[in-house]
């Protein structure tokens, strides 16, 4: 079993990030990322938000290393950062991401099916 401590380098290493760069994009030192990577000290709520969003997670990941079902089977980090941006989007554009990927996997399956 993982600890909070190993969750945020195991992320920030994934996502190709220092300590300074990670520090910075969550308004901190990198000797604070320092301090949670090396248990000495845990992030608080805000922080942990802060983290979450950045590191592509959420915070009951970096919590206990719990996730929802959804994220779950999501591991590939750059699919994660590109579901974050479609969430961006406004309705319309969702919609349209949404049917794209419905009409290729709806093709795969028919694929399979034909075999």
């Amino acid at each position: 079993m993982t600890t909070i401590s190993e969750r945020i380098k195991q992320l920030r290493t994934e996502n190709n990030l220092t300590q300074s760069e990670l520090a910075e994009k969550v308004g901190l030192t990198y000797v604070q990322i320092g301090r949670y990577e090396k248990g000495k000290s845990n992030p608080s709520s805000d922080v942990l938000q802060k983290l979450a969003s950045v590191l592509g997670t959420s915070t009951d990941y970096l919590m206990n290393g719990k996730t929802g079902q959804v994220e779950a089977q999501l591991t590939d980090m750059e699919l994660i950062k590109q579901f974050q941006e479609v969430e961006k989007l406004n309705p319309d554009e969702k919609h349209l991401v949404k049917t794209f990927l419905d009409a290729f996997i709806t093709k795969k399956k028919i694929q399979q099916l034909a075999q």
